[in-house]
């Protein structure tokens, strides 16, 4: 046998690959469908399956679907001083600021908090937050999610403003929050705070709060969950496990999936759940 040639091993897992994919999905969700098949006959782990999933999802998302709306921007104004803006900055703790100058559809720029930094030896009588900050990309609303990924690998860019069609801002989208489609939820303190407990993804999948309570998540899924055991569907999934899991372990219950999208130390977040069968 040459170099070259795979070993049986390797044979064995392509022809089960091959066998898997032999036939030909004829659309998304059949695709979806083949790899979750792929993935419970142990050709692809769970990771790998998140991965393909959310890769293939983004072609059908826009920016609009994800960006953090204008109410929501953290801001500064580009005639503050540091003492008025950095308590903002410390609070909120992100590295990336959009700027913006006599109204709020005016953005001069970008503000990287560690340009901040030479303040700490040396603050000039004259500072000038305009002569700190980076160009700023502009971006409507309406830009797939995989072009605008190609775009922030292409320029270096992490973070770009939103557009409407009018040309004023609507908000903002960082490399992060496309990231998270793909691999799933970059989670920190602030992502938590959003109001809705269940939202669907294009895969036909639903990210589910752990707190949702076991009756409300039983009227969207019109599944039958105690509702005298537990109050939170994340009761009903920790119980099944029978220990705290960690993130994209799964587990099946009462012909539903459950993959663990976010958790800590403590308690679960986020929930990624789907039919089984």
């Amino acid at each position: 046998m040459s170099e070259d040639s795979p070993s049986s091993g390797q044979r064995s897992w392509l022809d089960k690959l091959a066998q898997a994919f032999a036939q030909e999905p004829k659309n998304r969700q059949d695709l979806f469908q083949l790899l979750r098949e792929a993935n419970r006959n142990k050709l692809m782990d769970d990771d790998a399956l998140a991965i393909v999933e959310g890769a293939i999802e983004i072609s059908e998302l826009k920016v609009r679907d994800i960006m953090i709306p204008r109410s929501q921007m953290v801001s500064i104004q580009v005639d503050q001083t540091p003492e008025q803006f950095l308590p903002a900055i410390i609070e909120a703790a992100h590295s990336r600021y959009p700027v913006f100058g006599e109204n709020n559809d005016e953005i001069l720029g970008i503000l990287l908090a560690k340009d901040l930094l030479p303040l700490i030896l040396n603050r000039p009588a004259d500072f000038n937050l305009r002569q700190i900050l980076r160009p700023c990309n502009f971006v409507p609303e309406s830009k797939r999610l995989n072009v605008l990924l190609k775009e922030f690998r292409a320029n270096h860019n992490h973070m770009a403003v939103v557009i409407d069609e009018y040309g004023g801002v609507d908000g903002l989208v960082t490399i992060e929050d496309v990231l998270e489609q793909i691999v799933g939820d970059i989670e920190d303190e602030h992502d938590v705070e959003d109001d809705t407990l269940i939202r669907s993804v294009p895969s036909g999948d639903h990210i589910v709060k752990a707190l949702t309570p076991v009756e409300d998540f039983n009227e969207f899924f019109k599944s039958n969950f105690s509702e005298d055991e537990y109050d939170t569907i994340g009761g009903v999934v920790l119980s099944a496990f029978g220990h705290l899991p960690k993130r994209n372990e799964v587990i099946e219950i009462d012909n539903w999936r459950f993959r663990v999208a976010n958790s800590d130390s403590r308690r679960l977040h986020l929930l990624r759940v789907s039919k089984v069968g």
